[in-house]
């Protein structure tokens, strides 16, 4: 169901960004971003799709905030569904939807995500205990040892002190990267094109990662928080968190030393 309305979100938001139907401003969501209409045109398909489909669920969204379709859900659907919405808007082609589901208030609830590049209409995707796709093709985080790593980092209003534990990376002659969406991101760490990717600003919201997380762990990936201990939240909208995408603990050693 996921794959599904992915695809329906792509086909009704491939010819919006970089134009004027893409943007406007519809306040605050209930992430606490501006909501643009591309941002709302994703999110009524997706809710749209799951009330067409008598889904039994609570549907937790970046702009609608809870959404209860049910008043004896089987669980949750997690979606953010434009992450990187100022690419979007702008034409930069690279932006997502990430939807996720998790039969329980946690994080490591989560039996099924979805990431779509909606530039491309490729879909990576998981379900627990069956491993991770780019649409029927099977990945998997990079094993091999790079010549060079190329490193994720969402610096993006970052304190002083945040980018202090960063030093030694920048220092150290990695290539860095950070394209302006998350979820895609980790979904390309997740297919080995990224060696290991950070977000330690405290700031990364539930619905940008929760499809992420369960990719990564399914391609044979750590999730941890700033203390290099596994990955647990709620899924609440107040709960803010970091954390590292890491294909093995000898990688994690090498960039962030304990």
């Amino acid at each position: 169901m996921l794959r599904d309305v992915s695809k329906l979100v792509f086909e009704n938001v491939k010819d919006m960004a970089g134009t004027e139907k893409a943007a406007g401003d519809f306040g605050r969501g209930a992430g606490g971003d501006i909501s643009r209409n591309i941002d709302i045109t994703a999110e009524n398909t997706v809710i749209n799709y799951f009330k067409e489909k008598k889904f039994e669920c609570v549907i937790l969204g970046e702009e609608c905030g809870r959404v209860e379709l049910s008043p004896n859900p089987k669980g949750f659907i997690i979606m953010d569904a434009i992450d990187g919405s100022a690419n979007a808007i702008r034409g930069i082609p690279f932006f997502c939807c990430s939807l996720a589901f998790a039969t329980e208030d946690k994080l490591s609830s989560i039996t099924d995500g979805a990431i779509t590049n909606l530039s491309t209409g490729e879909i990576f995707w998981a379900s627990k205990g069956k491993g991770a796709f780019l649409d029927d093709k099977p990945i998997s985080v990079q094993k091999e040892k790079p010549l060079y790593k190329i490193i994720g980092i969402n610096t993006s209003g970052a304190s002083s002190e945040q980018l202090k534990r960063f030093e030694s990376i920048f220092q150290n002659h990695h290539h860095t990267r950070h394209f302006g969406a998350n979820a895609l991101e980790m979904a390309m760490f997740a297919q080995g094109l990224i060696d290991i990717y950070i977000d330690f600003r405290g700031k990364i919201r539930i619905q940008d990662m929760a499809a992420g997380y369960l990719l990564v762990k399914e391609a044979g990936g750590l999730m941890l928080d700033e203390n290099l201990q596994p990955l647990e939240s709620d899924l609440s909208y107040e709960t803010r968190i970091s954390f590292v995408a890491a294909p093995n603990n000898e990688i994690l050693d090498e960039v962030i030393p304990k």
